[in-house]
C-alpha cells in the first residue's frame, strides 16, 4: 500500500485521510518543538523526571501511528533507502544489554522509535513543497509565540538573572530559542522559494523569526543561521545555470577552507566573533571528561540514554561532574554523545547515516528543487552538532526534522511534482 496522495496538494477538497495527515504531522512536530515544556514546569522543573511530562508526549506517538495506518507501504520504502538509519535504531535496542540502566534504555527506546518514526513519516508523505510549508507553518507559530511572550509577558519571555534582557521566548534559556529560530529562520525562507504563491506570507514570518534569533543574543546560533542563509544563496546561484553550478560550488569550496582555517589557525579571533572562550562556556571541560569515561568502555559505551541521570557516587555522571568542575545535562557535542551511549558501532552507524545525508544535499543542489530546504537545514543541523547533544534525542524536534530531511532526500519526489503547489 502506498499514499494515494502523496504527490498531490493538502488543501481544499483534499479527503479525510489528508486532513487526519496533516493534523497529525502538525501536532506531532508541535509536540516534540517542547514550547509547551516550560510553561508548565517553569525554571526549576526536570523534565525527564516529570510524569506529567512524558504523558504529554504520548499524542505525538499517536500522530506517528496514525500516519504509519494511512501508509505503510510508503513507510517500508523510505526505510529501505535508510540502511544506516536502521543499524543506528539497531544499535539503540541492543546497548540495552550492557546499559548500566537497562529498563531506563528500553524505555528510551521506545520514545527514540516513535520519534524517528514521525520524521520518516513526514519524509514518507510528503513532497518537499508541502514538507516545507509544514514544517515552515510550526517554526512560525513558535517564534509568533516566543515573540509576544517576550514583548508581553517579559517576566515569563525575558531573561532577568543570568543573561538579563535575553529573550527566551518559550523556552527556559536564550540559547534553547537561538539555535531554533536559526532552524527556523532557513526553514521559513526555504518555504517561500520553494512556494513562491505563498512567499508573501513566509519572508514577514521569517523576518519574525529572525528578530526573535537576534533578541535572543545568541551569537554561535546567528552565526549557524548566517551559513545556512549562504547554503540557501549557494542552491539559488547553483540552479540558475551549469556554469553558474560550477562557479558558485568552487566558491563554496574556498569559503568552507577559509571559514576552517580561521577556526584552526586564528581561534582567538573565531572565539570572539562568537562571544565564547577558548572552553567553548566549559564545553571542552565536559568533553575531556566524557572521553575519559569512553576509554573506559569505547566499543559498547554505557547504555542509550542513561548517563546522564544516574546519579550514583560510582556512575560515569559521577566522575564526569568531578573532572569538568560542574553537573552537565548532556555531552554538548552529538558525536560524543553517540559514543558514550552506543560505543564505537553506534557512532560509526551515526557517522554514516550522517554522511549519506550531506552527499545526498550535495547531489541534490544540481538535480532536486528539494536542496532549497535540505542544504541550509543540514549546513545548520551540522554545526549544532558539534556543540549540542542533537542526535538521535527522543521527543526533540531537531531529530525529527534531520530525519525527515535526510530521509527525503533519498526518497525524492516524483518528476514534474515540484511544480505543483497548495491551493
Amino acid at each position: 500500500m502506498t499514499f494515494p496522495h502523496a504527490t498531490q496538494p493538502v488543501a481544499r477538497g483534499a479527503n479525510w485521510a489528508d486532513r487526519l495527515a496533516l493534523i497529525a504531522a502538525l501536532g506531532l512536530f508541535l509536540t516534540y518543538s517542547q514550547f509547551w515544556v516550560f510553561a508548565i514546569l517553569g525554571e526549576q522543573g526536570d523534565p525527564a523526571a516529570n510524569g506529567l511530562v512524558r504523558l504529554l508526549y504520548l499524542p505525538a506517538y499517536g500522530a506517528a501511528a496514525i500516519m504509519f495506518l494511512l501508509g505503510p507501504g510508503a513507510t517500508l520504502k523510505a526505510l529501505a533507502r535508510q540502511p544506516f538509519l536502521l543499524l543506528l535504531m539497531a544499535m539503540v535496542a541492543i546497548s540495552t544489554l550492557w546499559s548500566i540502566a537497562p529498563a531506563e534504555t528500553l524505555r528510551r527506546v521506545v520514545a527514540i522509535y516513535f520519534t524517528t518514526l514521525g520524521g520518516i513519516m513526514l519524509a514518507a508523505r510528503y513532497r518537499w513543497t508541502q514538507l516545507s510549508q509544514i514544517l515552515a507553518g510550526c517554526f512560525a507559530a513558535v517564534a509568533v509565540m516566543s515573540f509576544l511572550a517576550a514583548v508581553f509577558l517579559p517576566s515569563f519571555g525575558v531573561m532577568s538573572t543570568l543573561f538579563p534582557g535575553a529573550w527566551r521566548g518559550m523556552w527556559p534559556e536564550k540559547n534553547a530559542l537561538g539555535s531554533i529560530m536559526s532552524l527556523g529562520f532557513v526553514v521559513i525562507a526555504a518555504a517561500a522559494v520553494l512556494n513562491p504563491r505563498q512567499a508573501k506570507w513566509w519572508w514577514p514570518l521569517a523576518c519574525v523569526a529572525l528578530l526573535v534569533l537576534i533578541m535572543s543574543t545568541s551569537k554561535t546560533s546567528l552565526v549557524a543561521m548566517l551559513l545556512g542563509l549562504g547554503g540557501l544563496i549557494f542552491v539559488a546561484m547553483a540552479r540558475r545555470n551549469p556554469a553558474a553550478g560550477v562557479a558558485t560550488t568552487w566558491m563554496a569550496m574556498l569559503g568552507i577552507l577559509m571559514f576552517a582555517g580561521v577556526a584552526l589557525f586564528a581561534a582567538d579571533l573565531f572565539f570572539e566573533v562568537l562571544g565564547k572562550d577558548a572552553t567553548l562556556t566549559g564545553r571542552s571541560k565536559i568533553w575531556e571528561a566524557a572521553l575519559r569515561q569512553i576509554e573506559l568502555r569505547p566499543w559498547t559505551g554505557y547504555g542509550y540514554g542513561v548517563v546522564w541521570d544516574q546519579k550514583g557516587a560510582w556512575g560515569p555522571l559521577a566522575w564526569i561532574i568531578k573532572q569538568s568542575g560542574f553537573t552537565p545535562q548532556h555531552a554538548h557535542n552529538a558525536w560524543i554523545e553517540q559514543w558514550l551511549g552506543m560505543g564505537v558501532v553506534g557512532l560509526a552507524a551515526f557517522g554514516l547515516f550522517f554522511l549519506q545525508a550531506i552527499v545526498l544535499a550535495i547531489l541534490a543542489v544540481y538535480r532536486d528543487p528539494g536542496a532549497y530546504l535540505a542544504v541550509p537545514v543540514v549546513i545548520v543541523y551540522t554545526l549544532m552538532t558539534l556543540t549540542e547533544s542533537v542526535a538521535v534525542t527522543y521527543h526533540d524536534f531537531r531529530w525529527v526534522l534531520f530525519v525527515a530531511i535526510a530521509t527525503k532526500l533519498a526518497l525524492p519526489d516524483s518528476p514534474g511534482s515540484e511544480h505543483e503547489d497548495w491551493a
